[in-house]
């Protein structure tokens, strides 16, 4: 802890560090809050170890969050009120006293600090229809501050991010492997998965193919969008802000809208062991996409609609496709706390498509309304 202490030592600018304690439920990251007393009155930052297995280019990071979040705070700040109960907001990178917004430790890791959203809180699943309103709401708020900020002037820190053919060519690679065949034997239901997996292996280029024949066009996304990344007001119940700005990038807004339902539609969770209970709540799916629409700021496009559905069951079977991945390597990209966790949260989002599947016209209906 002395070490971590230190870090955080680095990014105050006077005052005391009182305490590191762990913070959040990050699956890549490690993150601390940190407790400083200055002048009398205590404070919070969050504290962050990058885990440059995942994320190659720290400094390229950096440089995105930089970007899109002093971008967003400007259009929050020059937009004035928009008539409802809450006061958006978004964490602001904090520099170091070295002037940089990272810190290197000696073993060569690299930290940053960024500043906690105030009087806010996070949940890991939808309460109510209400909480999914406002979940979309976030998302909406968030594509339209970023509407005119040029994609391409961001770094790609995660090259293939959201190209699910691609998690395909991962998987082939661990099953390659003595010892990845070894994990796909160990447990009937790994073979059940990758049955599942191929036999939409062909499909799944979808939203690529869509983009190509310039039916959709990619513009700047937050990447990770669920539901555990919406802050929550404390007082009022509204959402106020989105965090975990690392994987911001040029993308499809399908991306993000595919991976927001796909979360808070699903009231179990990724984590739950009672995958035959999973299930796409549809009321959620209506109130994630009015909050969404509320916010969004224009109507989306025919061709936006269309592929809208496919999205939808599209980026819930890439997370079923890189968490199965992933146990097959070896858990290499996702923090494990037990043996075999990462084929369990495949199974819970193969059961989430296969539900997805079973809805595709209820789904298709509420989609229409958004025209």
């Amino acid at each position: 802890m002395i070490e971590k202490i230190e870090i955080a030592r680095a990014f105050c600018d006077g005052g005391n560090v009182l305490s590191v304690s762990p913070f959040g439920h990050g699956n890549v990251n490690d993150t601390y809050l940190v407790t400083i007393e200055r002048a009398g009155l205590s404070s919070e930052f969050v504290l962050q170890r990058i885990n440059k297995r995942v994320f190659k280019c720290p400094t390229a990071l950096m440089a995105n969050m930089h970007i899109v979040t002093e971008h967003v705070l400007g259009v929050l700040d020059s937009g004035g009120s928009d008539g409802s109960d809450r006061t958006w907001q978004l964490p602001r990178v904090i520099v170091a006293r070295n002037g940089k917004d990272y810190v290197v430790d000696e073993e060569g890791e690299y930290w940053r600090a960024i500043t906690k959203i105030k009087h806010a809180h996070t949940l890991e699943c939808i309460v109510d229809a209400s909480h999914a309103f406002e979940v979309g709401a976030v998302l909406g708020k968030f594509h339209c501050c970023v509407s005119d900020l040029p994609c391409l002037s961001l770094y790609d820190t995660l090259p293939g991010f959201h190209i699910t053919p691609r998690y395909f060519s991962l998987l082939d690679e661990a099953l390659s492997t003595s010892a990845g065949m070894m994990r796909l034997g160990q447990a009937v239901e790994a073979c059940e998965v990758l049955s599942y997996l191929k036999s939409l292996r062909s499909w799944c280029s979808v939203l690529e193919d869509a983009k190509s024949r310039g039916e959709l066009k990619e513009q700047t996304i937050h990447g990770d969008p669920k539901t555990g990344n919406i802050m929550i007001d404390d007082s009022t119940g509204r959402g106020v802000g989105i965090i975990d700005l690392d994987t911001v990038k040029a993308g499809l807004i399908h991306y993000d809208l595919g991976d927001c339902l796909r979360s808070s539609c699903n009231l179990l969770g990724e984590m739950t062991r009672d995958i035959s209970a999973v299930d796409f709540e549809m009321d959620y799916c209506s109130a994630v996409l009015e909050g969404y629409r509320s916010q969004i700021g224009r109507i989306l496009t025919d061709a936006e609609r269309h592929y809208l559905y496919d999205s939808i069951l599209l980026i819930t079977f890439e997370q079923a496709l890189r968490f199965f991945a992933d146990y097959i390597a070896g858990d290499v990209y996702y923090k494990v706390c037990e043996p075999r966790i990462n084929l369990r949260r495949a199974q819970v989002q193969v059961q989430l498509c296969k539900s997805i599947e079973s809805k595709e016209s209820d789904i298709r209906k509420i989609i229409s309304a958004l025209a």
